[in-house]
């Protein structure tokens, strides 16, 4: 099932640039993020009510607070507001391609700040993206 998550995953994040540019066309950057923030948090909220996550929410220790404010500074503030500049200034093949390299970054510190093992094929399979990734930036 963990496959089969990931893979719609990534169709969807592999679908979603292709509306965010075209709907970048005369708009800022900032006002589509916002816009786009709205939305989600809106199904996001009728989500949660709806499935009565309250219980859960409430009785959160703190410490869960501070570790999930600042994921969510980094992704969806910080990393998904640079896409979104990015997106509107530059080419989405490029784009996309960049941030590609996330994986990378998450291997590697996944290693060496939570202790998570490696494997091989996924040490290799960085290491393909990483070659394709330097291949696909010369010009």
């Amino acid at each position: 099932m963990v496959f089969f998550y990931a893979l719609v995953g990534a169709f969807c994040l592999g679908l979603a640039p292709l509306f965010g540019k075209s709907a970048l066309n005369g708009v800022n950057p900032i006002t589509a993020f916002a816009l786009r923030t709205v939305i989600a948090a809106a199904l996001v909220t009728t989500w949660f009510f709806s499935t009565r996550g309250v219980q859960e929410f409430t009785s959160l220790p703190v410490s869960f607070w501070v570790v999930i404010t600042i994921e969510a500074v980094l992704a969806a503030l910080l990393g998904d507001l640079a896409y979104f500049y990015a997106l509107k200034q530059g080419n989405i093949n490029e784009v996309a391609l960049i941030m590609a390299c996330a994986p990378l970054i998450t291997i590697s510190l996944s290693y060496f700040w939570l202790g998570e093992i490696v494997s091989k094929n996924q040490l290799v399979g960085a290491l393909f993206i990483t070659i394709g990734l330097v291949f696909i930036s010369w010009d």
